[in-house]
């Protein structure tokens, strides 16, 4: 079987399993509810004031007026560097994930949770944005880093910090309120299904550029 292919049977094999999680939240919600429940109820026990900074500090990161603003930053960084398949590599990426999550949300419609928010938000709940975007936006700087990096050390520390960092934007969701931990396996489901059908795409074209001298 061809990489392409083994990527686009990864991303659908994610999807399938996001439409069945979708189908649960709009037609089963109280099959979930225990979990959802249980979940939130461990993570906002009694935590110092310290987790409560933090977590409503950390997810300002998935921001939609943060990551439009750092994804246009990296690109045009990364054009007048001349990789610009890796400048359009994120573009894309933002766009995809904004487009299908915002289409998503309000296919479902699926309320926030009834509980004591820490922030407030609009908008339907499922999948979370922030965290789809997050992790789409850091899987692809994760790509970049890996073939541009050349400090091993580096690479593999600034790579762990990333996606370390992406994950508990959306654990963070969840402990300040807004998205039930539901929201959030359908968000990295979503992150996981986009990152493997557009990887393939950039990868081919970053080599024809590349080899045509079109790019760095």
């Amino acid at each position: 079987m061809k990489i392409k292919q083994i990527y686009l049977l990864r991303s659908s094999f994610a999807f399938l399993l996001l439409v069945f999680l979708g189908y649960l939240v709009k037609f089963y919600p109280e099959n979930l509810a225990g979990i959802d429940t249980n979940i939130q109820t461990a993570m906002r026990g009694d935590f110092p004031s310290v987790a409560t900074r933090f977590f409503t500090t950390i997810t300002n990161l998935g921001n939609e007026l943060f990551l439009f603003l750092f994804c246009l930053f990296l690109s045009f960084s990364f054009y007048i560097k001349n990789w610009k398949a890796e400048a359009g590599f994120i573009l894309v990426n933002f766009i995809a994930v904004g487009l299908l999550s915002t289409a998503l949300k309000y296919l479902y419609q699926r309320p926030r949770p009834k509980i004591k928010w820490l922030i407030q938000t609009t908008g339907p709940s499922f999948p979370s944005w922030h965290t789809a975007s997050i992790l789409l936006i850091t899987a692809a700087i994760v790509v970049i880093i890996q073939q541009r990096m050349k400090s091993s050390f580096l690479r593999l520390l600034l790579q762990i910090l990333l996606i370390v960092t992406a994950l508990l934007v959306g654990i963070s969701r969840i402990y300040i309120g807004v998205h039930h931990p539901t929201d959030i396996l359908g968000g990295w489901l979503l992150a996981l299904g986009l990152s493997q059908m557009i990887y393939p795409y950039y990868h081919e074209w970053r080599f024809k550029w590349r080899f045509s001298g079109k790019q760095k």
